[in-house]
């Protein structure tokens, strides 16, 4: 899944996924608010990582963790989130710690690299 206001972005995040799995299938949205309504639906698709932009209109990816803990607990609690940013600040990558689910803190744009710690931490919780 990613969560990220920036459509360019989101693109060019498919293009490196299917690079690595053409079977990948992403599930993209420009607003949190909307990812966050999909992940309480009951029939929705098992979700393997969720890349998540910090910054987007209507609600942040911060207020967006937050959400998703309040209101769907133990079903969030095993998801595996990747912060994807812009923010260079360091109190946002402190602040992501505070969140179980944040497994990576990477900054705008993706690497190939970072697309290989992804798809190891997804196979690591698929086999443990």
């Amino acid at each position: 899944m990613i969560v990220d206001d920036d459509q360019f972005d989101q693109l060019a995040y498919k293009r490196i996924l299917r690079k690595i799995d053409a079977a990948i299938e992403v599930i993209p949205f420009q607003y949190a608010t909307e990812a966050l309504e999909y992940l309480k639906t009951e029939e929705r698709q098992e979700i393997d990582a969720i890349l998540l932009d910090i910054n987007m209109p209507r609600m942040t990816g911060f207020e967006f963790l937050e959400s998703a803990q309040a209101e769907l607990a133990e079903r969030f609690a095993r998801e595996i989130v990747i912060m994807v940013t812009t923010s260079l600040d360091p109190l946002d990558q402190n602040r992501a710690k505070n969140f179980p689910q944040v497994r990576a803190f990477f900054s705008k744009p993706l690497t190939a690299d970072n697309i290989e710690t992804i798809d190891q931490m997804v196979s690591a919780r698929r086999t443990g």
